[in-house]
């Protein structure tokens, strides 16, 4: 078994399609419309399904918005350098949340930002700290 893909459901596809692609720098991989069910899934990641987990955007045509509620917590995106990633963040109109630092009793580096319709996205800074998740590459 693998993990595919985390669903969010999106208000305006156009803008969270800008974000993942523009600010985040996800590639779009595929996008299609339902005109029966009514809605659009776009398909955005930073590899191609077969070989990594992706997010799967949905946009519900007659939904402007969601209430988040609060069960879900974020997206973590592992970065070579948090600081940098959040100065792109904001140079390309990104609402940064929190800013680059350790995390609370830790030494892990993290920040948050955020997507057009709320969710949070955490940046964890590569090898930042003794606390920090270490993946084989």
């Amino acid at each position: 078994m693998r993990m595919l893909h985390t669903m969010l459901r999106v208000g305006n596809l156009d803008k969270s399609l800008a974000f993942y692609q523009d600010v985040l720098g996800m590639k779009l991989l595929r996008k299609k419309d339902y005109p029966d069910g009514k809605f659009t899934l776009a398909f955005v990641g930073y590899g191609e399904e077969s070989d990594t987990t992706v997010l799967e955007l949905t946009h519900n045509w007659d939904t402007d918005g969601y209430d988040l509620g609060n069960a879900f917590g974020h997206i973590a995106i592992e970065v070579d350098d948090a600081y940098a990633a959040c100065e792109k963040v904001k140079q390309k109109g990104g609402k940064v949340t929190r800013e680059a630092g350790p995390m609370m009793h830790g030494t892990t580096v993290i920040a948050f930002v955020e997507d057009p319709d709320g969710y949070k996205i955490e940046f964890i800074q590569k090898g930042s700290g003794s606390d920090s998740v270490h993946y084989q590459s």
